[in-house]
């Protein structure tokens, strides 16, 4: 049975007498460490000096440290830069400084999971991840809302663990929403598979597939460029506050055929096999060891079909396209 957490679960008064170290000031290390603050936890942030973030944490009123200082000064450690390259700030600054009583927190299982981090048997590890971007975070908690998040203990040395996550999930609002128990396991799988097969890589690949398909029947590019990538955000949008169905209800009767008859015929049994066999790439770790090597061979493969990608010429439709559209700006 899931287990949701609320407001009522947390204990916040946890943290008050702790500080929190937020590595990386990106999306989610701002609005995270924003919160924190403003729930009355004292904060302390690393940034790369002379990076556009170290100036918006200088902007915000934070004092900027390195990784290392971080590791020395926090209680709670929370990791925040990109994936490829947490493990080497955790080998060359952090992990020397771990010692008892500290605690390493994160808002991706990857690391942990793949074990390219492999945290000290005297420490908590646990997990809380916002289901939304940074911004969104930082915005919904100064409205008195919250984003709902996940939370997941790797080790619980103390026998506080959860607690602890649960107040980090209090002083960003999470828990104003609901927060769902979950393991670094599957939050780790579930967010690649997501977004291999379905929102980042299924999206583009069908987009692309479905702008190829009318350009090559002589329909204009810039009429496809409207039906296959434009009123897509329209549609999400319906999902997203609807739900699947309640989208259909909200479309024409035309349209809402038209997906249940079609749609199987796009997403078939061949595309489910493709998925299957993507997730057990996944559970393996063979797109981890994938990832992992092409990060440390320079990126190359990574770099060429980035640069395939933006060639395709929906982008170049779309470019002229968004120049008549002011409020996109």
């Amino acid at each position: 049975m899931v287990k949701i957490y609320y407001d009522k679960d947390a204990d916040i008064n946890i943290l008050k007498d702790k500080v929190v170290g937020i590595i990386g000031y990106g999306s989610q290390g701002r609005g995270q460490s924003l919160c924190l603050r403003e729930s009355g936890i004292k904060v302390l942030v690393s940034e790369l000096e002379g990076t556009q973030n170290y100036k918006q944490a200088k902007e915000d009123g934070f004092e900027v440290y390195t990784a290392e200082e971080i590791a020395k000064q926090a209680d709670v450690i929370q990791i925040l830069t990109q994936d490829h390259i947490q493990a080497e700030v955790y080998k060359k600054s952090i992990k020397k400084h771990l010692k008892s009583g500290k605690s390493l927190c994160f808002s991706h299982g990857f690391n942990i999971h793949f074990r390219q981090i492999k945290p000290p048997k005297n420490i908590d590890v646990f997990m809380v991840a916002p289901k939304g971007p940074g911004p969104l975070v930082w915005e919904l908690y100064r409205q008195g809302k919250g984003i709902p998040a996940l939370v997941a203990v790797y080790q619980d040395v103390t026998g506080n663990a959860m607690k602890l996550a649960l107040a980090y999930a209090k002083a960003i609002g999470a828990t104003r929403a609901g927060v769902i128990e979950t393991t670094f396991k599957e939050e780790t799988e579930t967010d690649l598979f997501g977004e291999q097969a379905v929102l980042c890589g299924g999206v583009s690949a069908l987009i692309y597939a479905g702008f190829d398909t009318l350009v090559e029947a002589g329909y204009q590019p810039e009429i496809a460029y409207f039906e296959v990538l434009h009123e897509l955000k329209l549609i999400t949008d319906l999902i997203q506050q609807h739900g699947i169905s309640g989208m259909r209800r909200r479309v024409s009767n035309t349209a809402c055929y038209g997906d249940l008859t079609r749609g199987p015929r796009v997403i078939n049994e061949k595309v489910r096999k493709e998925m299957k066999k993507i997730l057990k790439e996944i559970q393996s770790g063979k797109f981890a060891r994938e990832w992992i090597k092409e990060n440390k061979t320079g990126r190359q493969k990574f770099n060429d079909l980035l640069k395939k990608g933006d060639g395709h010429p929906i982008e170049e439709v779309g470019k002229k396209l968004r120049e008549m559209m002011p409020w996109m700006k």
